[in-house]
This record gives C-alpha cells, sequence and structure tokens, in this order.
C-alpha cells in the first residue's frame, strides 16, 4: 500500500502590499548590479530593543523566507521570522515622510518615536 503526501505551500510569514510590492520593485530597478533581492530583518537596536531593516541582499541564506514579487524577491531574514510571522508590509509617502509601514501582531510595545519595537 503506498500512501502520497500532500504538501500544501504555506503562507508567507510577512503579507506585502501592493504598494510595497511596488516600491520593492522600485528599488530592484536602481538596484546595485550584484543584488539578488531586498531583505528584511529586526537587529537588535533602538529603544525598545528591535528594529525593521530593509536593505539590499547580494546572497541568499538557506534560512532566509523568501517572497517572489512582480518586480524581485523579497527575502525575510530566518531570525526574524518568528518576530513577523502575521505582518503586513506596506509602503506609505505623504508630503513629510516616506517609508515602509509595518503592522505587526506579534509587537507588544514601541518606542515613542515609532523606530524600534519589542515582542
Amino acid at each position: 500500500m503506498t500512501t502520497e503526501t500532500k504538501t500544501r505551500q504555506r503562507p508567507a510569514a510577512v503579507i506585502l502590499t501592493p504598494s510595497a510590492e511596488a516600491r520593492i520593485a522600485a528599488l530592484m530597478a536602481k538596484a546595485p548590479e550584484d543584488a539578488i533581492g531586498v531583505k528584511l530583518s529586526t537587529p537588535r537596536r533602538g529603544c525598545s530593543g528591535l528594529a525593521y531593516s530593509v536593505d539590499y541582499v547580494t546572497e541568499a541564506s538557506p534560512l532566509d523566507e523568501r517572497i517572489e514579487t512582480p518586480g524581485g524577491t523579497f527575502f525575510i531574514d530566518g531570525a526574524s521570522v518568528l518576530y513577523l510571522v502575521g505582518s503586513t508590509m506596506e509602503w506609505s509617502e505623504d508630503d513629510f515622510t516616506a517609508g515602509f509601514v509595518f503592522n505587526n501582531p506579534n509587537a507588544k510595545g514601541a518606542c515613542g518615536c515609532g523606530e524600534s519595537f519589542t515582542v
């Protein structure tokens, strides 16, 4: 008797809004020649402990989460995934500021300036 194993694709750790995908495409259009994508990580810094960092990536780590977008590959640092599961990332721009905005259900607090968070 042979049992067939069915696997389903697991949902992405972070949901990218159309504005975030468009910004990733814009970044990749002007990326350094050796860049293979854009990577989100949560380094330890700021008043609350963790911060969001988005940078070009030149080498993929096997532990990184990958999300294919129309404009290029979006990576999530393997060590940061647990802090980000269920988050939504969008690009916001107005007359005074522009940047990625994160709605992170895992964040239990943030510093007053909004640059860092705790889980």
